[in-house]
């Protein structure tokens, strides 16, 4: 059977190895000799529209793809819809992408509360529901959803990182979590619960939710100072995260303060919060910052560049879903490559589920990705980092997070 083994780079990494079983072609609808039809949705709208560009990203890869020839011969017809991070929107746009747009299979569909409102429908109907762009713990669970599978590293883990760093390097910590009410948020919740113990909880003094839909989080960010917190761990999407952020400067209330890595992005949530406002605020990232002077002389930095400048060329390099775009891209390149001329859901399913020790070009050194037949979860591991006012800059060791 074929599969992903790593092989130096990431062409040699994208091996087919089939067998003479495999040989003769076998389709499902949306494949055929000249064309694989992959299904997208994500916010181009919305109050979580920042992640847009994800989508934007996504398509300008596959276009670079296509320009060089396609996969194994085949053209790839990205399909994109806007759901405004609605959830009945979003399952009236993925019940289109499969019921009349006939897609192989969808992929890196947005959002904890939109993929949670699809996933046992395409679960039902057997089609992937591939590297979903979201972290929640739940795209891990292959009894329970075989079709369903994550890419980054998980929410919950997450969390419970940055309480295991609060209890190892600020003894006095006394905690003020923001979350958004949902599955998204009460991963986070769960995490940094689970990383402190039933011992540690009088740590966590304040723990403060919002909806999506609110205007501003002011009132929030308002009663965890009050709450006499000097570690906020903000765990919201971007606009409301970088409300806080402002916020919190706006009432001078300086904790250490540590950012979920979906809200990390420098041009879309700390540019708009002044840059001044984010400086020293912690996260835990898998990807290279090309703004990064670090990266300078990298070569998978300069290739990205280079993409960046032929497919992307007014876009901001700044804008970190433009790597995360791209590098999920090359995943599900390399898992349609090693399907080969079986592309059917299932054979997709499977490689996917077949990936081994790959390492990205866009991915931090010491990163790798690998998924079995009982491991949904891609990326395990992720280095903190500090925002100096003008860039991430990474300390500390790749830390393995693997969840429980």
């Amino acid at each position: 059977m074929s599969a992903l083994r790593l092989m130096g780079g990431l062409a040699a990494a994208l091996v087919l190895a089939a067998s003479p079983a495999l040989a003769q072609k076998k389709y499902d609808p949306g494949a055929s000799d000249t064309e694989i039809k992959i299904g997208h949705s994500i916010p181009y709208s919305g109050p979580a529209s920042a992640y847009g560009t994800i989508g934007k990203a996504i398509a300008s890869y596959f276009k670079k793809v296509n320009d060089e020839g396609g996969i194994n011969g085949r053209k790839v017809n990205f399909i994109s819809h806007d759901d405004g991070y609605s959830p009945p929107r979003t399952v009236e746009v993925v019940r289109q992408l499969v019921e009349q747009e006939q897609v192989l299979f969808v992929f890196n569909t947005l959002g904890t509360p939109t993929n949670t409102a699809i996933q046992k429908y395409l679960n039902a109907k057997k089609v992937p529901q591939l590297f979903v762009a979201t972290g929640a713990s739940k795209w891990g669970k292959p009894k329970e959803f075989p079709w369903t599978m994550g890419w980054q590293p998980d929410y919950a883990t997450e969390g419970a990182l940055y309480a295991k760093y609060i209890l190892e390097n600020i003894p006095d910590a006394k905690i003020g979590l923001l979350y958004q009410n949902d599955d998204f948020g009460k991963d986070y919740v769960e995490g940094v619960k689970r990383g402190l113990g039933e011992k540690n909880m009088s740590k966590l003094v304040a723990s403060v939710s919002f909806e999506v839909t609110d205007p501003t989080i002011d009132s929030q960010i308002i009663q965890l100072k009050g709450a006499g917190a000097n570690v906020f761990i903000n765990t919201a999407t971007p606009k409301a995260a970088a409300q806080a952020i402002r916020k919190a400067a706006e009432i001078d209330w300086k904790p250490t303060h540590f950012l979920t890595n979906v809200s990390s992005n420098i041009q879309t949530v700390l540019i708009p919060a002044g840059p001044e406002n984010a400086k020293g605020i912690i996260t835990a990232d898998y990807r290279k910052d090309a703004s990064d002077p670090q990266w300078a002389n990298d070569k998978g930095v300069a290739d990205w560049r280079a993409w960046m400048a032929k497919y992307n060329p007014d876009a901001n390099v700044a804008d970190q879903n433009y790597v995360y775009g791209y590098a999920v891209a090359q995943t599900l390149e390399g898992v349609l490559r090693a399907a080969g001329d079986n592309l059917t859901r299932a054979n997709v399913m499977k490689e996917a589920a077949s990936i081994k020790d790959l390492q990205l070009p866009m991915l931090l050194p010491g990163i790798k990705i690998s998924t079995g037949p009982n491991d949904f979860y891609p990326i395990e591991a992720v280095q903190l980092a500090k925002f100096t006012g003008k860039t991430w800059e990474l300390f500390g060791k790749v830390i393995e997070s693997r969840p429980e």
